[in-house]
């Protein structure tokens, strides 16, 4: 058994390929394509999203134990994130705690694609580099 997986789900500018619609709920959203069952993640979800301009998010939801982080890669827009409206483009960088209440929409004229992580609230063992080891082996692109 191999130590990673490798998938490839294609252009971002085609996302809207992939179809989120939960059975027995009400939501469909185009250009979502969740990670966490195809690259056998355990704990953590991560999803790949694209607004086409004037769309969104068409209900307001919030988390039970999962904290979240939105990188935004392109385009513009606005969350509403409890009662405050906070503009968004190319570079945001937006965390928000389980309780938070949450939607976005695209209000720009290019597609807002951007990159949703989630692991559970306080379930990191080792911040920053503390995890990490450095092992002995030769890197075949450096001489």
């Amino acid at each position: 058994m191999k130590n990673f997986q490798l998938q490839n789900v294609g252009d971002f500018s085609d996302l809207n390929q992939y179809v989120f619609a939960p059975e027995g709920t009400p939501i469909r959203i185009e250009g979502k394509l969740f990670l966490g069952d195809l690259l056998g993640l355990s704990s953590m979800e991560i999803s790949l999203n694209k607004n086409t301009p004037g769309t969104g998010m068409n209900f307001i939801h919030r988390h039970k134990e999962h904290e979240e982080v939105y990188i935004f890669i392109s385009g513009q827009g606005e969350m509403l994130i409890d009662d405050e409206i906070v503009k968004i483009k190319e570079g945001s960088i937006v965390s928000m705690k389980p309780q938070a209440r949450r939607t976005w929409w695209n209000t720009g004229s290019t597609d807002l694609t951007y990159l949703v992580l989630q692991a559970p609230d306080g379930g990191m063992k080792s911040p920053g580099i503390t995890d990490g080891e450095l092992l002995d082996g030769k890197v075949p692109w450096v001489d």
